[in-house]
């Protein structure tokens, strides 16, 4: 599922608009880019004590805790995020994302209804919604071959999913 490319774009426009504040988002972006966590994550509780609610640090925050390793942190910060700014589709967004790989899916979908609600033309939203749809559809076909094994169209179905689901 793709959810970051999202972050990069709506980092520089969200730069470029804060005018004196970009320095701060474009340092904090840089590091998120080369992985270099806790200088990040430094960097973004420095602005988050000044400016608590400023959405943009707090997404990039989410960021910085995945990279970490702390995906609950992430999101539960995403979510608050989402509380705060039902209007932005990237945090429901991302919020799917990390739903997904935990393997709540329905939940996932939730959110990614959410992201299209706040954006009904969100390209990154709707192809996550298409990946967890199919990642459903083919847990169905598995358990549909298990009840029925001996049908073809199944296992060709099952199998097209899988390929799908497994193309870059």
């Amino acid at each position: 599922m793709r959810t970051w490319l999202s972050l990069t774009v709506f980092c520089l426009l969200w730069a470029f608009h804060v005018g004196a504040r970009a320095d701060i988002y474009t340092e904090v972006h840089a590091l998120v880019q080369s992985r270099q966590w806790q200088p990040a994550l430094d960097l973004a509780n420095e602005r988050l004590k000044t400016a608590p609610t400023d959405p943009q640090m707090r997404l990039l925050l989410s960021r910085i805790q995945t990279g970490l390793g702390q995906t609950q942190a992430a999101m539960d910060t995403l979510k608050a995020l989402t509380l705060s700014f039902p209007e932005l589709p990237e945090p429901h967004n991302n919020l799917a994302v990390l739903l997904a790989r935990d393997n709540r899916l329905e939940e996932a979908l939730a959110a990614l209804q959410s992201a299209l609600r706040a954006r009904p033309d969100y390209p990154m939203a709707l192809e996550n919604m298409g990946d967890v749809y199919l990642t459903l559809a083919a847990r169905a076909y598995e358990q549909a071959l298990q009840l029925s094994p001996g049908l073809p169209r199944l296992q060709t179905k099952q199998n097209q999913a899988q390929q799908v689901l497994k193309a870059p």
